[in-house]
């Protein structure tokens, strides 16, 4: 299989895993999302809840930042876990398809509504494109986010939605 098409979940966690799109297709129901759009994601999809794929990997005591990281566009970001445990998702496909690359896949990390954290760690751009990583860390781990407006806005150009 397509190594491209694989999220890696490690870390703070018992067991560290890898997730295709069937893996998470085969979450319980319960931790499903479908149809994105009804969270405020601009383009459609189905998704995981991150607490569900979190329970997966089973979280160790003492994690306090998620690092997500996209290695397709050297991108990290290492933000609060509590904040986002039970409102963050993992978008992995959309009409039933891997998520294609031109709208950030393969997986893609999105918090609904990330201004209601209440954090300055957590903003527009911990909803990270391109996925292939997630990392439990005691601490905060590497971000290379922009620091200023002007670095911000740049980031953005091109962002595929």
């Amino acid at each position: 299989m397509n190594d491209e098409l694989v999220l890696r979940i490690e870390g703070h966690v018992e067991s560290p895993r890898e997730f295709r799109v069937e893996d998470l297709r085969g979450l319980a129901d319960d931790w499903q999302v479908k149809d994105v759009t009804r969270l405020g994601m601009k383009r459609g999809g189905d998704a995981v809840q991150l607490a569900g794929l979190l329970a997966s990997v089973q979280l160790l005591d003492g994690a306090t930042h998620l690092g997500l990281h996209g290695t397709r566009d050297n991108f990290h970001a290492s933000i609060p876990l509590g904040p986002v445990l039970e409102k963050a998702i993992v978008i992995y496909e959309k009409d039933g398809q891997p998520l294609d690359v031109n709208v950030g896949g393969p997986f893609r990390f999105f918090i609904p509504d990330h201004a209601a954290c209440h954090t300055d760690e957590i903003d527009e751009c911990a909803n990270v494109k391109f996925l292939d990583r997630i990392e439990l860390t005691v601490g905060k781990g590497f971000d290379n986010r922009p620091q200023d407006d002007e670095e911000h806005a740049k980031l953005h150009e091109n962002d595929p939605g």
